[in-house]
């Protein structure tokens, strides 16, 4: 399938990534965000990250952002790619509409790292056209595409979102429909620990983080990612995951649960084990 023309829901973070990359690949975007200004801060954001890599030659931005078109709802696409907050009835919503609405050789995709996509695809007509798309943050600049196939995911649908990944500079890794699919199952439990770690004195964030970059060679410490994440995201995560697989350990730590209910989200309000 070509995917001419692609119709991504939520224009946040992960979203506005999205919306860049495939724009970028020379398709059309129509982007769409309930949220009050949402479309539009998403758009500044892919600004702001265009200007960037454009300065160490990536395309130009007013280029992509021309082939990207602020929409006040959902509209007919070859392809939707489903990037809102990790509610399961949220998302169960957008694919029920999605569903009425896209063509019905249209494939569904979303961006969820936790929620189930067989669920997601039991409200629409076509699950066998339903898969995970799991994009990374941030969007533009990680590799990974983790693909999730339902358990009524076809072959055909798997292989053309597979090939789309690769055509949008990505590599892609297929995994199975269970809770928190790989990356999340690996990742979280780590985040959860360090925050352990904090709770209990072992040591402070900075060392924790520290230990984690020069000891296992990370990029990026564990409370480091989890404020570049969210954590009201991990916690959502870690919600799925113990429920899901009903093992205490996947349970969030108190700390995650007290900074949420702080409001400390990690960057996205400002502060979280770190100030922004």
């Amino acid at each position: 399938m070509a995917f001419e023309h692609v119709l991504v829901v939520g224009a946040g973070q992960m979203g506005a990534g999205v919306a860049q990359v495939v724009a970028a690949s020379g398709r059309r975007v129509s982007l769409h965000d309930a949220a009050p200004g949402a479309t539009e801060r998403g758009l500044q954001a892919m600004r702001k990250s265009l200007a960037k890599l454009a300065e160490k030659g990536g395309p130009d931005p007013d280029e992509v952002l021309a082939r990207v078109e602020p929409v006040d709802d959902l509209v007919p696409a070859d392809l939707l790619i489903e990037a809102v907050v990790e509610d399961a009835r949220v998302k169960e919503q957008i694919f029920r509409r999605a569903d009425s609405v896209l063509p019905p050789a249209a494939i569904l995709a979303s961006n969820t790292s936790s929620i189930p996509i067989t669920s997601l695809a039991a409200v629409t007509s076509r699950p066998d056209r339903v898969i995970g798309m799991h994009f990374f943050n941030p969007v533009p600049v990680l590799k990974l595409v983790e693909v999730i196939r339902g358990l009524e995911t076809s072959d055909e649908t798997a292989q053309a979102i597979a090939g789309l990944a690769v055509e949008l500079g990505k590599t892609p890794a297929e995994a199975r429909d269970f809770p928190g699919f790989v990356a999340n199952r690996l990742l979280m439990p780590f985040i959860n620990e360090a925050a352990y770690a904090v709770l209990e004195g072992v040591a402070e964030p900075e060392a924790i983080d520290t230990i984690a970059k020069l000891g296992f060679a990370h990029p990026m410490g564990p409370l480091a990612l989890a404020d570049l994440i969210g954590l009201d995201t991990c916690v959502a995560i870690m919600e799925v995951l113990h429920h899901g697989l009903g093992d205490p350990k996947y349970a969030p730590c108190p700390l995650l649960r007290q900074y949420v209910q702080a409001g400390r989200l990690g960057r996205k309000s400002g502060r979280g084990f770190y100030l922004y």
